[in-house]
């Protein structure tokens, strides 16, 4: 994390040991040099109840993570909304639990999106499949154009 005076997160989820579920940390690693100070970022290996804390200080949060399912472009951006975990444990939540949690206990609600990129392999490894390194090159394109062009 960059610092205090910021009002937007990225929080990049996944585990860099098993090849294309780093790509929330990849996502990470290639932007945050080029983030405005208003952008904050952090690591992950899963959200926890914990999160739900910290997404309470800001006033927008992207959860980018990898997924097996396929779109189009290799990613996709995503509104998340608050949901109530429906599971029995409390170590492992998705984007909208977090979110719910921040509401109900914190009483704040960032304005909250998922950012979701496509990987092919998630075997116990380091390093990015071929695949994964072109869905990520587009989300990052994306990412610049569209939405840190609006912050800076």
């Amino acid at each position: 994390m960059k610092g205090s005076g910021s009002d937007i997160l990225i929080i990049g989820i996944g585990n860099s040991g098993r090849a294309d579920d780093g790509l929330g940390w990849a996502f990470v690693d290639r932007i945050r040099e080029s983030l405005p100070d208003r952008v904050d970022y952090a690591y992950n290996y899963q959200l926890q109840i914990e999160d739900a804390e910290l997404i309470s200080h800001y006033s927008r949060v992207y959860f980018v993570d990898a997924h097996i399912m396929e779109w189009d472009e290799g990613f996709t951006l995503d509104p998340c909304t608050p949901k109530a975990n429906q599971g029995f444990t409390t170590h492992e939540l998705e984007p909208g639990a977090v979110l719910y949690l921040a509401e109900t206990l914190y009483h704040k609600k960032p304005e909250a999106f998922i950012l979701g990129i496509t990987g092919l392999n998630f075997e116990l490894k380091t390093g990015l499949s071929e695949g994964a390194e072109q869905n990520l090159a587009r989300a990052l394109n994306y990412f610049n154009e569209n939405v840190l062009n609006l912050i800076t």
